[in-house]
């Protein structure tokens, strides 16, 4: 325990107090945004087909944007891409309220929607990206960037939690307007200060001339397997978001689904913590398949669960299965991607989580109102059997990708000797299916 939070102290230390907390507060629209929009267009319509609709295209957006904007954060740096993108979503946000409260139509307000999803800003990607690069920079050993993830996917559980939470919050003490209107508020303010705040420098975009030397280097297939994993495990979300609001309506108990799935969250937030404690030698193939595994095993019951609180353990229990998986998928990426495509590939892996969910929660309760509760949980399962499919077929190369051409240079009062990371991890038992955290040629390259 007094390591893990040594460890921990560390990564405080490389970002400061500060920038963990605004970019947690910058990343809770990011949570609020769909829910909001659906309850709100749902209570100024009357018209549930309405609200999916501009729910959908706000979650399309966002899926289709995410990983463009992120591609600009590596080209331009974080701080322009960001201050313009919350910027043009708190404006988008306040017109899809304005227009939902005047009446607007349908395909006006769905074209709001999907430019309130496009111009969200991905704090969650965006702020791994930054304080990797700060680890690097410092040339923390590969502990403190376990951590670094750890902390980052604990920070994204949460926001995941208290996001819903509050939409649902402001919208029974005053309005669904009011829950949009905060997030548009959180997305101006904290979105500005996290772009503004000086650790912006170490993601400072990749210089010209860098690129076009470097030319587009191709992904390992284990970017696009771990992509596929993350889409399925946000099948898994939406799947249980449908199977739980069915099963507690059946009980004669709606209200109680949120909670049911803010505990999923809680636990799974603490066990992303935790993780952080887990030694080097648990390499990221052998968590990738324990995660895996444990999802599987640990959603079966989900199919025999016909109880309010036997589906309160259930879930619950679940839960420490999901933090563990997104960590793992987010860490996969960040080491065999190359450092200049880093925000691109975060924000892409990101998107894969959310249509996951979107599609899944659309076909999962059409199954739920045709077969039970059951019919929902059923694509839970089936999406965990492939996440444990692609994460044993899966080979993960041994080394980060070679780029053509020179290394992109560090930031200022970087270190050019970021390959040292690599020597806890040469440790673990798998290490040789491990690759490594040095930038190609041995220097970080900033991102």
């Amino acid at each position: 325990m007094a390591g893990t939070l040594k460890t921990y102290r560390r990564v405080i230390a490389l970002t400061g107090p500060l920038l963990p907390l605004l970019s947690f507060f910058a990343r809770l629209p990011v949570a609020m945004s769909q829910f909001g929009s659906v309850l709100l267009v749902a209570e100024t319509s009357g018209s549930l087909a309405t609200a999916g609709i501009v729910g959908g295209t706000l979650s399309a957006g966002q899926v289709v944007f995410g990983p463009v904007l992120g591609r600009l954060a590596d080209r331009h740096g974080q701080r322009p891409v960001v201050l313009c993108a919350a910027a043009v979503n708190a404006v988008a946000a306040a017109g899809l309220v304005a227009g939902a409260l005047g009446g607007l139509a349908t395909v006006p307000l769905a074209a709001i929607g999907a430019v309130t999803g496009a111009s969200v800003p991905l704090i969650g990607p965006l702020a791994r990206t930054r304080s990797v690069a700060l680890a690097h920079r410092a040339e923390s050993d590969e502990s403190v960037v376990s951590a670094v993830h750890s902390l980052e996917g604990t920070l994204d559980e949460i926001s995941y939690v208290f996001g819903p939470a509050l939409v649902g919050l402001a919208a029974l003490v005053a309005h669904p307007a009011v829950a949009l209107g905060g997030a548009a508020t959180l997305v101006a303010v904290f979105g500005a200060a996290y772009a503004l705040h000086p650790t912006a420098a170490v993601t400072a975009g990749s210089p010209a001339r860098a690129r076009g030397a470097r030319g587009r280097v191709r992904h390992p297939r284990v970017v696009h397997a771990v992509r596929g994993s993350l889409a399925l495990q946000g099948a898994m979300f939406g799947a249980c978001q449908a199977g739980i609001a069915s099963l507690t309506a059946q009980l004669g108990v709606p209200g109680q689904a949120g909670v049911v799935y803010a505990m999923m969250g809680v636990v799974s937030a603490v066990t992303g913590l935790a993780l952080g404690a887990l030694p080097a030698r648990f390499g990221l193939r052998t968590r990738w398949r324990a995660a895996t595994g444990a999802a599987l095993v640990l959603s079966t019951p989900l199919l025999f669960t016909d109880g309010l609180w036997p589906l309160y353990v259930v879930v619950t229990v679940l839960g420490a299965a999901y933090a563990p998986h997104l960590i793992t998928a987010f860490a996969l990426t960040e080491r065999v991607v190359e450092p200049a495509r880093l925000a691109e590939s975060m924000a892409f892996a990101a998107s894969s989580l959310v249509a996951g969910q979107a599609v899944a929660l659309a076909v999962s309760g059409r199954l739920a109102e045709a077969y039970g509760p059951s019919g929902a949980f059923a694509v839970a399962v089936g999406a965990a059997a492939l996440c444990l499919t692609l994460a044993l077929v899966t080979t993960v190369p041994s080394g980060r990708p070679e780029a053509a051409g020179p290394a992109v240079p560090a930031p200022r009062g970087a270190s050019p000797s970021a390959a040292s990371d690599t020597a806890s991890a040469s440790a673990a038992p798998d290490a040789a299916a491990e690759p490594t955290a040095a930038a190609p040629g041995g220097t970080y390259a900033g991102r």
